[in-house]
C-alpha cells in the first residue's frame, strides 16, 4: 500500500488557487443551467411543495401572499434551492476533483462512497420529511387550530419553514456518515459509542421535540430513524475497521523488500 498521495508533484499556490476558481464556476454553471430549465415550472414546483399542506386546509381556503413580489420571489426562491440540490453530485463531483489529488490511495477507497452515500443519505432525508413527517406535522396543525381562527398560511413563510426541515431531516440523514468518520479517523473507537447509547437516544428524542410538532408521533417518526443511522454507522464503522486491522496484519506478515 503506497503510503504517499497520488500526486507527487506540488502543484504552487497559483495554480492550487486557478483551479480552485475554476471549479467554483463549474459549480456556479451548474446550479444555473439546472435552474433556467427549472424556471419555467417554479409555478408547479412550488404548488407541489405546497401539497402536503393544502391537502390539511379547511374547504374553502387557501394560502395566501402578504408580500407586494411574494408570488414572483417566493417560486423563485424555492427553484433556485431546488437547483442547489439537483445538481448536488455535480458539486460534490468538483469538490472530489479537488481534493483527490491529496488523498492516499487507501482513503480514496473510503471517500468515494462515503460521498456518494452522504448525498444519497440526504435526498433520503428530504424525502423522509416530505413523505412522512408532513403529513403528519400538517394534519396535527390543521386539528388544533382553534375554533374561529382561519388557517391561511403565507407562502413566503411555508416555504422557509419547510426548507429549515428540509435542511434539518437532510443532515439528520447523515449521521451513519459522521459515526463513520469519526471511527474511521480514530477519534472514538466503537466500545466508547455503545457505551454513549443511552446518551444518543435520549439525544435523538431531543432533536424530535425540536424539529416537529409537540405530539409524541411525530417526535417519534424523527427519533426512531435518527438511532437506527446511529446503528448502521456502527455497523459499517466497526467492518471498515476490521478491515484496516486485518490489512495491517497482512502487510506485517509479508516478508521484507530484499535490498538491491
Amino acid at each position: 500500500m503506497s503510503s504517499t498521495p497520488s500526486d507527487d508533484q506540488e502543484m504552487p499556490l497559483i495554480a492550487h488557487l486557478t483551479e480552485l476558481r475554476n471549479r467554483i464556476l463549474r459549480c456556479v454553471i451548474a446550479v444555473l443551467l439546472i435552474f433556467a430549465a427549472l424556471f419555467y415550472f417554479a409555478q408547479d414546483i412550488y404548488a407541489l411543495v405546497a401539497a402536503p399542506l393544502r391537502a390539511y386546509l379547511p374547504e374553502g381556503a387557501t394560502m395566501i401572499a402578504t408580500g407586494v413580489a411574494s408570488p414572483f420571489l417566493t417560486p423563485f426562491k424555492l427553484t433556485m434551492m431546488v437547483s442547489l440540490f439537483l445538481s448536488m453530485p455535480v458539486l460534490l463531483q468538483q469538490i472530489w476533483g479537488f481534493i483527490a489529488p491529496g488523498l492516499y490511495q487507501h482513503e480514496k477507497r473510503v471517500a468515494v462512497p462515503l460521498l456518494v452515500s452522504s448525498i444519497l443519505l440526504f435526498y433520503a432525508g428530504m424525502a423522509f420529511a416530505y413523505f412522512v413527517v408532513f403529513p403528519v406535522m400538517f394534519g396535527f396543525f390543521a386539528s388544533v387550530t382553534p375554533e374561529g381562527v382561519a388557517m391561511m398560511t403565507d407562502i413566503g413563510q411555508y416555504l422557509d419553514f419547510v426548507l429549515t426541515l428540509f435542511f434539518a431531516f437532510g443532515v439528520a440523514f447523515e449521521i451513519p456518515v459522521a459515526t463513520f468518520l469519526l471511527i474511521w479517523v480514530g477519534i472514538v473507537d466503537i466500545a466508547t459509542l455503545r457505551k454513549s447509547r443511552p446518551y444518543v437516544v435520549v439525544g435523538c428524542f431531543a432533536v424530535g421535540m425540536v424539529l416537529t410538532p409537540p405530539d409524541v408521533f411525530s417526535q417519534t417518526l424523527l427519533a426512531v430513524p435518527m438511532w437506527l443511522l446511529f446503528e448502521a454507522g456502527l455497523l459499517f464503522g466497526g467492518l471498515v475497521r476490521k478491515r484496516s486491522e486485518h490489512d495491517l496484519e497482512e502487510s506485517d506478515d509479508q516478508p521484507p523488500a530484499p535490498q538491491p
